[in-house]
């Protein structure tokens, strides 16, 4: 056998060294996310993959698929809790776990995507809640010194709705003026005849 053989045949290929090759013992998973479910602590993939001596990329696609099917609740920042993991049976589990397993492409795309989705409104509701705070601040701030802050300011689009409208019958009138051709000056651009 020749030494590139010998060398790319090893367990340690990748870096990873050991047993944490592609397979995930699906005894231990359970055993860890039982354990995990009795505490209220939320945990990463590689907590998991640290307990269980499996590679980390197989078991982050284990607990996606664990959380799309709703045995796992995803946290912030790609975290889990197991909460219902706590009563749930092995062979449950080990349904669960195969119909985890046959997640397609497709799905882990659409599901990491709505991950993302679900955490950007997170933070533009906490944005949202935030810019209302410091507004009733300072509201309450102007009236505490006797300042009447005045109306509140309506939105840009209330604004525009009416002025699109206009006093002579609204958007019909508006589509009817723009399909009409441009005002001649005298000037001919067709044929002369």
């Amino acid at each position: 056998m020749s030494l590139k053989r010998s060398q790319s045949s090893g367990k340690s290929f990748g870096g990873a060294g050991g047993d944490s090759g592609g397979k995930i013992d699906r005894q231990d998973l359970f055993d860890e996310l039982k354990r995990l479910s009795g505490t209220a602590d939320s945990f990463t993939p590689v907590d998991v993959a640290l307990a269980i001596g499996a590679a980390e990329a197989h078991v982050s696609k284990a607990l996606l698929g664990l959380a799309a099917e709703g045995y796992l609740e995803r946290a912030d920042a790609g975290r889990y809790r197991a909460a219902g993991m706590a009563e749930m049976s092995q062979a449950e589990f080990v349904k669960a776990y195969a119909r985890a397993s046959k997640v397609d492409s497709a799905r882990q795309r659409d599901l990491s995507e709505i991950g993302r989705l679900k955490q950007n409104n997170d933070v533009m509701r906490q944005r949202l809640l935030q810019a209302m705070a410091e507004r009733d601040h300072y509201l309450s701030a102007l009236r505490a010194h006797g300042i009447d802050p005045g109306p509140a300011p309506v939105p840009a689009t209330a604004l525009a709705a009416p002025a699109a409208a206009g006093p002579s019958g609204g958007a019909a009138a508006a589509a009817e003026a723009d399909s009409l051709p441009p005002p001649n000056d005298g000037e001919s651009t067709g044929p002369q005849g």
